[in-house]
């Protein structure tokens, strides 16, 4: 088979390997950008694409997994341009939980603050520490304030990230909510760009209709 490349946000790492590895994808590469890069997702499609240009003559296709992102629209006008796939949806959170389920979350509270694993693990860094709340606490009523409650969309039944997620939400001083939800439309995303026909396919396909 031809080699595929999945270029990642690191928020996904465990959950995108994990699908490679449950379906025994030998030729399925992943490269992960920085987490971090939701902090500026100005700057997401640009480091998107260099890592296109620096790959595609290794790789037979590319699968881009980013949803939007926060990048409005731009992520989308830079792969149209290169000609490259990303993971439907605006963000993580709504392929997780499904375009349905997540649309009828925000519509039941638009105040709500959401978490998954990945984010889970790293409260204390991404929003405590990034945000300066570890060294001045009075913030997290600034941010948090036109909140209500934290939705932990968890993607493994773990006792422990359930008692931190909930220990977020105190902390915040929010109502806690918890929907497990999975890898939600994520695997079922990636799973269907594997199918489509690759480059090989299509020559061969080609060739058999002249």
């Amino acid at each position: 088979m031809e080699p595929v490349l999945i270029i990642a946000c690191g928020a996904l790492a465990r959950e995108l390997k994990a699908v490679i590895a449950a379906n025994g994808w030998q030729h399925v590469q992943l490269h992960c950008l920085p987490a971090d890069l939701h902090n500026r997702p100005d700057r997401i499609p640009e480091a998107v694409r260099v890592q296109i240009r620096a790959s595609r003559a290794r790789f037979g296709r590319i699968l881009v997994g980013y949803a939007d992102c926060g990048t409005g629209g731009l992520l989308d006008r830079m792969l149209e341009e290169e000609g490259v796939e990303r993971l439907p949806g605006a963000h993580c959170y709504e392929f997780y939980a499904g375009t349905a389920a997540f649309n009828a979350l925000a519509d039941a509270e638009p105040g709500s603050f959401y978490l998954t694993d990945f984010l889970v693990r790293h409260f204390e860094r991404l929003v405590i520490r990034e945000l300066g709340i570890e060294r001045h606490p009075e913030l997290a009523s600034q941010y948090f304030g036109n909140y209500r409650r934290l939705v932990y969309l968890a993607q493994s039944e773990d006792a422990q990230l359930l008692e931190q997620a909930r220990d977020a939400a105190k902390r915040l001083g929010l109502e806690f909510h918890y929907r497990f939800t999975g890898y939600g439309d994520l695997e079922g995303a990636v799973v269907r760009f594997h199918r489509q026909p690759g480059r090989d396919a299509r020559r061969e396909q080609d060739s058999w209709q002249s």
